[in-house]
């Protein structure tokens, strides 16, 4: 991964980060269904009238619409809702990245060096510290909600999956068109779980003054969080495999929960800074290793829709290409892969 990816890798990071605080805000007036379904509606319907659809398989990009928005937005959404501590989600959210792995491993063939399990190991390690220190706060109010989370992150990881495999050659495009699978059906589970006039309420109140702070909330998780976080993360997840770009998410928790301590004045114990410095440690020891080429696969088991991007294999068998053919701009440029597009 080149450094211009990683500088993006990490204003992902910083925008994720922040944009907790932005959801707690949305949350403080509106219902978790409604409000994640709002979120999405109100990009749905320019982008179904301005936007073209991206050049990528239906199926992949309804497993990215419903992993990463249905499923990822519901069960957060439902957890802060519920007690879960808004920078303690920042961290717990980052699950995403070992079950995004695991996927990868599973479901495309990927590899990782030693120093990546040792890493994501280390991660889940942390992970776990969390969840007894959660233990302590009883079912409802601190296991139940960090399984909803859990969940939230599973969520993230199938949809991680899904950019990755559209292979789109403009993944703000495909990012845009993800927003157009999730408000129906949030909706709807707004409408049967939290009732009718639930979300009726909270429109119509939403020009007092808390109303106006969750609305700029609303915006920055739309604007920031979605269409510029989500675009970029698509973007390194359409040119690198899912080992090497989604350790990066692991980052978000310092400064969701910087952010959230000194935003909402939240005091998280000694067992969640010890877990917390686990989980990065983790990242770091990840971020620190590359990914392997993908073992080679019998043409029977080869899917003949997934071909590998650009520059993929000269990334992991610089050795292909012969010393008399070139890359076009020259024998010491990085591979066309690195470029923006």
């Amino acid at each position: 991964m080149s450094t211009r990816h990683r500088l993006i890798g990490l204003t992902v990071v910083l925008l994720w980060g922040v944009n907790f605080i932005a959801i707690h805000a949305g949350l403080e007036h509106f219902p978790p269904f409604f409000f994640a379904a709002l979120r999405f509606a109100v990009m749905a319907v320019p982008v179904i009238l301005f936007v073209p659809f991206p050049d990528v398989p239906v199926r992949w990009w309804l497993l990215y619409g419903v992993g990463f928005g249905i499923i990822q937005f519901a069960f957060l959404f439902l957890a802060l809702a519920n007690g879960m501590p808004t920078g303690l989600a920042s961290l717990v959210l980052q699950s995403s990245a070992p079950f995004t792995v695991v996927l990868g491993v599973v479901l495309l063939g990927e590899r990782m060096t030693r120093r990546q399990v040792a890493g994501i190991a280390v991660a889940i390690g942390g992970m776990v510290v969390i969840a007894i220190d959660r233990m302590q706060a009883g079912a409802g109010a601190g296991i139940i909600p960090m399984a909803l989370t859990l969940i939230a992150g599973l969520g993230w990881a199938f949809g991680n999956l899904g950019s990755r495999l559209a292979r789109s050659d403009n993944p703000m495009r495909l990012t845009l068109w993800m927003c157009v699978v999730p408000p129906i059906p949030l909706y709807l589970m707004s409408l049967v779980i939290e009732g009718p006039a639930a979300g009726y309420d909270a429109m119509a109140t939403a020009f007092t003054p808390d109303g106006l702070v969750a609305l700029a909330g609303l915006a920055y998780v739309v604007l920031l969080g979605t269409i510029v976080g989500s675009g970029l993360w698509s973007y390194l997840m359409s040119k690198h495999p899912a080992s090497t770009v989604a350790p990066f998410s692991l980052l978000v928790p310092v400064v969701g929960i910087t952010a959230s301590w000194i935003a909402l004045h939240e005091q998280p114990s000694l067992l969640q800074l010890i877990g917390a410095a686990i989980v990065i440690v983790g990242c770091l020891a990840g971020l620190m290793g590359s990914a392997r080429k993908p073992a080679p696969v019998k043409d029977s088991q080869a899917c003949p829709t997934l071909p590998e991007p650009p520059g993929h294999a000269s990334r992991f068998a610089p050795g292909r290409r012969s010393r008399q053919q070139p890359a076009p701009d020259g024998p010491h440029r990085e591979p066309v892969a690195a470029k923006a597009p």
